[in-house]
């Protein structure tokens, strides 16, 4: 980094408003934390933190120091940039921000192909549900999301880089485990689906509705907040459930887990990559886009070795 040291320890305790979580990461110790803040406000002269009533909070001359802060570190990763552009590199920060299918499957893997052109870029990456990627994005906590769509929205353009295709997913004993079945079927089993803000379970209910099933018509047994809290309830017993083709390749491997499909039911969708609206991107999410538009990106299938029975 090549801003301040201590400024970046005060910004980190001021977004985090807790010491031990700022020290968690800056990976250091608390008390190196405390004491760094401590030399910042020496130097300056003025408190940067009301620590009293057990809470932390800003006092008026930290809440002026942080805007500044802030931008201290978007003006050192604009240096990095530049100097890694002078030799023909990309360089500085990335924040990345992925939907829970394409963050726990695939973000690895583009990251991994990312960096071995780029590798003087630092990436951070969190994941969420849709919703919650594209409300980071809006709030400049991320600078590009990988997302389930499709969703509609004029501050954020989206852009398709992948297909997909969910698959309904049933216990590797169930008497649809690799049959096809009516529509109509669907009625008559226990269904898990993902919480409320997640795109898959968005693409799952507009396919559902647009092939003629209503909604009320389901057994909606169980909603869970990830695809693997799903593929575990259906391995469980609990009942089926429809998940991304990416997230079920392990269990397919190993047996626990089976596909069935259903007749006239189309379940193709396609992953995006959502930015702000405005102009093209540049700098590292230019150059991450562009990574993700080009054919030479490799999803290799996942290889493990079966449990033990």
């Amino acid at each position: 980094m090549i801003e301040n040291f201590r400024i970046r320890v005060f910004r980190a305790v001021a977004h985090h408003l807790n010491f031990s979580r700022a020290a968690e990461e800056l990976l250091l110790t608390q008390p190196a934390v405390t004491q760094q803040v401590k030399a910042l406000e020496d130097e300056l002269g003025i408190p940067l933190f009301d620590r009293g009533g057990g809470r932390i909070a800003l006092t008026p001359g930290g809440a002026a120091l942080l805007p500044f802060a802030d931008k201290m570190k978007a003006l050192g990763e604009e240096a990095i940039a530049a100097i890694a552009a002078s030799h023909g590199q990309q360089g500085g920060e990335l924040n990345l921000g992925a939907s829970q299918t394409i963050g726990q499957y695939l973000l690895p893997t583009f990251v991994a192909g990312f960096l071995r052109t780029n590798p003087k870029v630092r990436i951070t990456a969190r994941s969420g549900n849709t919703d919650q990627m594209l409300e980071a994005l809006v709030a400049g906590e991320i600078q590009i999301a990988l997302v389930e769509g499709p969703e509609r929205r004029k501050d954020i353009h989206l852009e398709p880089f992948m297909e997909d295709h969910m698959v309904l997913v049933v216990p590797a004993r169930h008497e649809w485990a690799d049959h096809e079945v009516a529509l109509e079927d669907l009625k008559t089993e226990s269904l898990l689906v993902r919480e409320f803000g997640s795109g898959s379970r968005r693409v799952v209910e507009h396919a559902l509705t647009k092939a003629g099933l209503k909604a009320k018509d389901l057994k909606v047994s169980m909603e869970l907040d990830s695809t693997e809290g799903l593929l575990n309830a259906v391995e469980a017993g609990l009942g089926i459930t429809f998940v991304s083709r990416w997230a079920v390749r392990n269990q397919l491997s190993l047996s626990t887990l089976k596909i069935a499909r259903v007749r006239g039911l189309k379940l193709a969708r396609r992953f995006s990559m959502a930015y702000p609206a405005g102009p093209e991107p540049t700098g590292n999410v230019g150059a991450f886009r562009n990574f993700l538009l080009s054919p030479a990106i490799d999803v290799p299938p996942k290889r493990t070795r079966k449990r033990d029975e």
